[in-house]
């Protein structure tokens, strides 16, 4: 797996199963902490959560990430959410990746932030 994936390319979530059943998708997805896009009421208010969870699955050798039903990128508010939804499709494991908040003293291994 490339080390920071980046999506090159994009599936709407309604492809998904047929792409697992073809084996098309060839590696653990990755959900990915990153500023919200889509603005919207509730949990959408981007001044009060400026930050979502997106995921990108590796689709013919291509990072593609999730677009909902109208064409927009598919966000979770929550992890667990998102966890639950990738749980739902049949992954058991998938990767995590924070790049917008930074990490803390006693992230890391050994108490370390690592760096």
């Amino acid at each position: 797996m490339s080390p920071e994936p980046a999506p090159t390319a994009s599936v709407r979530q309604a492809e998904i199963p047929g792409l697992l059943a073809a084996a098309r998708i060839t590696a653990y997805p990755v959900a990915v902490r990153t500023p919200r896009e889509i603005e919207a009421g509730g949990f959408a208010d981007p001044d009060r959560f400026p930050f979502t969870w997106t995921v990108y699955f590796l689709i013919d050798e291509q990072w593609a990430q999730v677009l909902s039903a109208r064409g927009l990128r598919r966000e979770w508010s929550s992890l667990d959410r998102l966890e639950r939804w990738l749980r739902n499709l049949g992954f058991r494991y998938f990767w995590v990746r924070n790049d917008v908040e930074p990490m803390e003293e006693g992230d890391g291994p050994g108490g370390r932030a690592m760096k």
